[in-house]
């Protein structure tokens, strides 16, 4: 897709000269306006609508996710609720024009199942795949450990769970972002609750690496403090650095996006990707989404500084180290529940919640670098309810993909996809 500079600014008109000369006249500055006009318009075109197309995902479905894995593959991930507490985790690939049949990962009946809180599908160069999901540590509301599974046969069998975390403790450990570190790693965070065993505790935001052999790293803390109950966002950089987002609690409950990086296992010091000033009592459940296209990085968040909701996204040239302006994409009433993905190095698409009342739709939108973007398009109706989740957007090749939770009475996943 090529992008239009941004328009020029119209030079101001002076008192037409009746002999013909002189400076340029209202005549020529408006028909240099609608040249330009022209211009963006045929430079910055909106992008196809998106089509729906079949999901293998059952009835009473929900908690979807999207992985373009390091194989060359798109993933869907998603759980089926049945009787008795029952949920199980499945998924499914794109394979030539459809979904293919979907496979079971694990299930159980003591998992914590949550409209924020849902589990993904991480896949190494080789197909070797991760999954995570959630499961009760005791009778405690957000007493839960992560649980890492792995398949080395396409999915038809999966190993003894584990859990990255080895403290033991019956508290909060959610939140998860896994990504492929190496050819033979995957770089595990996850948001961690053990000290908050005790009143006053905090929530920590840590790491390890997990080998495809299913052996754990040492944990390591990337940040002590962040916002409990926030997704992170994680990409592995082009110097092979695993570079993680999410929403941190700095001092007077500031709670704005902060990104670290891990290099040569060390934790690098966290830093603000934008200083929202966000205070805010509480954790809003809305964390920040990331992707990578070679040296380009971008970052969208939600923010409410102020009682001024807004999307908000940056863009790095230079793998993270540096960030230019501070763009606003939403366009009005929106609620968060981010996602991104870059169809290029400086086009990203963009996809939001728009609510009205107990009404909401999802809406997305192709934003440039330089701060130019295709009008809004909706996506689909939903709710503004907890039930209708967060979407995921993912791209493969030239194509994007949306996953979404029909919040109806059972719910089910819907997929659709925008044809290049």
């Amino acid at each position: 897709m090529n992008w239009a500079a941004p328009l020029p600014e119209p030079a101001t008109a002076e008192p037409a000269n009746r002999a013909g000369t002189g400076p340029p006249g209202i005549f020529f500055v408006k028909h240099l306006l609608v040249a330009c006009l022209l211009c963006v318009t045929a430079h910055a075109a909106d992008p196809s609508p998106a089509v729906e197309v079949p999901c293998p995902a059952a009835g009473n479905s929900g908690e979807p996710n999207l992985l373009r894995g390091s194989d060359g593959r798109l993933y869907l991930s998603w759980i089926e609720r049945g009787p008795q507490r029952m949920a199980t985790l499945k998924y499914s690939h794109w394979d030539t024009g459809n979904w293919s049949q979907p496979r079971r990962i694990a299930a159980g009946d003591n998992w914590f199942v949550n409209w924020a809180d849902f589990p993904s599908l991480c896949a190494l160069s080789d197909g070797t795949l991760v999954a995570h999901w959630l499961q009760k540590s005791s009778a405690g509301t957000y007493s839960y450990d992560v649980k890492l599974s792995l398949s080395h046969n396409g999915g038809r069998s999966w190993s003894k769970p584990v859990s990255p975390h080895r403290d033991g403790t019956p508290t909060e450990h959610g939140f998860v972002s896994i990504v492929p570190v190496d050819k033979k790693t995957f770089g595990v965070f996850w948001l961690d609750g053990r000290k908050m065993i005790v009143k006053g505790g905090e929530m920590a935001l840590r790491y390890c690496t997990l080998g495809r052999d299913g052996r754990l790293g040492i944990e390591r803390v990337v940040d002590q403090r962040v916002c409990e109950c926030c997704q992170t966002g994680a990409v592995v950089l082009d110097n092979g650095d695993p570079f993680v987002v999410f929403r941190d609690r700095l001092a007077g409950e500031v709670r704005d996006i902060t990104s670290s990086t891990l290099h040569a296992g060390r934790v690098r010091r966290s830093r603000r990707v934008h200083a929202d000033n966000w205070v805010i009592q509480g954790c809003p459940v809305n964390g920040p989404s990331i992707d990578t296209h070679g040296k380009s990085v971008a970052v969208a968040w939600f923010t409410d500084a102020e009682k001024h909701p807004e999307v908000r996204v940056r863009f790095s040239r230079d793998s993270a180290t540096t960030f230019g302006r501070t763009i606003r994409v939403d366009d009005g009433g929106s609620s968060g529940r981010v996602d991104i993905v870059l169809t290029d190095a400086n086009t990203a698409a963009v996809s939001w919640l728009k609510v009205d009342g107990t009404a909401a739709e999802i809406r997305w939108r192709m934003v440039h670098r330089d701060g130019t973007m295709t009008p809004s398009r909706r996506l689909a109706a939903t709710l503004a309810s907890r039930s209708s989740g967060f979407p995921r957007m993912e791209r493969l090749g030239d194509d994007l993909f949306f996953a979404w939770t029909a919040a109806a009475r059972p719910s089910r996943i819907h997929t659709a996809r925008v044809a290049h």
